[in-house]
């Protein structure tokens, strides 16, 4: 697509993004940092990728075997 674009053009969509950006708030990320970790640490407990599956809720788990005679 952007190869179809003049290098105007492509100015152009570059500008108007960092328009959109420039009102974006913006936070120290010592701030943030501490927010994101404190969130993860509190979902942990939920999370089924840290403490698993219950086999009788894994929609994965093998129903059956294949047998070869």
């Amino acid at each position: 697509m952007a190869q179809d674009l003049s290098e105007k053009e492509l100015l152009k969509m570059e500008v108007e993004q960092l328009k959109k950006e420039v009102n974006n708030p913006r936070e120290l990320i010592s701030k943030t940092g501490k927010e994101i970790k404190n969130f993860v640490e509190a979902q942990a407990a939920n999370d089924p990728l840290l403490k698993g599956i219950p086999e009788d809720k894994n929609p994965f788990k093998e129903k059956g075997g294949c047998v070869i005679n």
